[in-house]
C-alpha cells in the first residue's frame, strides 16, 4: 500500500547530521539497535533505535501522548545526539523541537533533553526493554507477533485491550478509533486474520498521526470503513475503504477487497475459485461492463490496472487499484454476476458450493 513506505520513512527520521542540536553526522560506534523505556523529566517514554539500510535511525513517544517523534542520530564526541524533529507542513518542513544527549549507563542510557533554543534541561534515564518478552494483551496472531519485532513502538501502543461491540460483530481499537468486523463463533484463525488487518490499519493510522506533526491537519488523518460483504460456510469476504491525509499535497484513498477461508483465515485468490479468470480476462470483463466517460476509459485501457476483489451476494465486486491520483475517480467498482463467471470456475474446488449448486 502506498501509504506505508511514506509513513515509515518519516516516522524513523533520516541519516542527516543532528546539526540543529550541535551534533555531527553519524552516531557513536557504541550505539546499537534496541528498544528502551524510561523517563524524560517525570514523563514516561519509550524509545527505539533501529537499522534502516546502513543507517541507524530512531523515534520515541511519550506515554501520555502516544505519538512518535522522529529522531535524527548524530554525535558529539562519544555522546549520542538525538535530534527530535516534527513536521510543520510543506512550507516550514521539519522543525527541531528537542535535543537528546545520551551516553551509556550500564545496559541503558542516561543524559538530558533540552529545547534547541536552550532553557532548563530535563534528566533522561532509559533502561533496555525486551519487547519480545512482553505478554500479548490481545489474542495471539501472526500479525501481532510480527508487529512486536518489526515496529516495537507501534506494538507498545496497540498491545492493549480493544473494545468489542455489544454483539461482538466488531471491535474498536481505542487509540486510533478504527473499527473492524469479527465473526462470533468463527474459527480462531479467521478472527486472528481479521485482527491482523485491523492491526495493519491501526499502525498506518499511528504513522499518519506522527507524520502530521504540528502541521495543520487539513483532514481527518486516517479513516477506515470495513464491512463483511459475503458469508458462506467456506468463505468470508470483507471490503475495506481507507482514506488518509498525512500532510501531503492532497488526501489519498485506497480500497482493498478480501476473500478469506473461514477455517484457516488465509486469503483466497480469485483464481482459487475461478482458475480460468486470468488477469487479461478479468481486465476485459471489467472494461466490457464499466460505464466510464471517454477520459476514464482511455486511462483504464492505457494503464491496464490491477484489481482488488471481494464477494457480494450479487457477484464478484471488482475495483481497479494503483491508479494515479489524477485519475483515481475512474476507479469504479463493478459487479460480475457469478453466473457470468461459472465457465471459469473449478467444480471440484473447495469453494464451488458456496457460489454454485452442482
Amino acid at each position: 500500500m502506498r501509504v506505508a513506505a511514506v509513513m515509515v520513512a518519516l516516522a524513523l527520521g533520516t541519516s542527516a547530521a543532528a546539526a540543529g542540536c550541535g551534533g555531527s553526522e553519524g552516531p557513536p560506534t557504541w550505539v546499537k539497535p534496541g528498544v528502551y523505556r524510561g523517563t524524560v523529566g517525570t514523563q514516561a517514554v519509550n524509545l527505539a533505535i533501529r537499522k534502516e539500510g546502513t543507517d541507524l535511525t530512531g523515534a520515541y513517544f511519550y506515554e501520555r501522548r502516544k505519538v512518535d517523534l522522529p529522531l535524527t542520530l548524530g554525535r558529539r564526541g562519544e555522546t549520542l545526539v538525538a535530534q527530535e524533529e516534527v513536521w510543520s507542513g510543506p512550507e516550514a518542513g521539519l522543525k527541531v523541537t528537542g535535543c537528546l544527549t545520551l551516553a551509556p549507563n550500564g545496559a541503558g542510557l542516561k543524559g538530558q533533553w533540552r529545547r534547541p533554543d536552550g532553557g532548563q534541561p530535563l534528566p533522561v534515564t532509559l533502561a533496555p526493554l525486551e519487547v519480545t518478552r512482553l505478554p500479548l494483551n490481545l489474542p495471539d496472531s501472526p500479525g501481532l507477533r510480527k508487529l512486536r519485532t518489526s515496529d516495537p513502538l507501534a506494538f507498545l501502543k496497540l498491545n492493549r485491550p480493544w473494545v468489542p461491540s455489544p454483539d461482538r460483530t466488531s471491535i474498536r481499537e481505542p487509540l486510533t478509533g478504527l473499527t473492524y468486523p469479527r465473526v462470533p463463533g468463527g474459527s480462531a484463525a479467521l478472527n486472528a486474520a481479521l485482527q491482523d488487518r485491523q492491526l495493519l490499519h491501526a499502525a498506518y493510522a499511528l504513522g499518519c498521526r506522527s507524520q502530521l506533526g504540528d502541521a495543520p491537519a487539513g483532514g481527518d488523518g486516517y479513516t477506515l470503513t470495513a464491512r463483511v460483504t459475503f458469508r458462506r460456510p467456506q468463505l468470508l469476504s470483507v471490503t475495506e475503504n481507507a482514506g488518509y491525509y498525512c500532510g501531503g499535497a492532497h488526501p489519498e484513498a485506497f480500497d482493498v477487497g478480501l476473500i478469506l477461508d473461514r477455517a484457516s483465515g488465509r486469503e483466497v485468490p480469485v483464481t482459487a475459485i475461478w482458475p480460468g479468470l486470468t488477469a487479461p480476462r478479468l481486465n476485459s470483463l471489467y472494461l466490457a461492463r464499466v460505464k466510464a466517460e471517454a477520459d476514464c476509459r482511455e486511462a483504464l485501457t492505457d494503464r491496464a490496472p490491477t484489481f482488488t476483489a471481494n464477494l457480494t451476494p450479487a457477484g464478484l465486486a471488482v475495483t481497479p487499484t494503483g491508479l494515479p491520483h489524477v485519475v483515481f475517480a475512474c476507479a469504479q467498482t463493478i459487479i460480475l454476476p457469478y453466473a457470468s463467471l461459472r465457465a471459469w470456475a473449478d467444480p471440484k474446488g473447495p469453494y464451488f458450493r458456496d457460489l454454485y449448486s452442482r
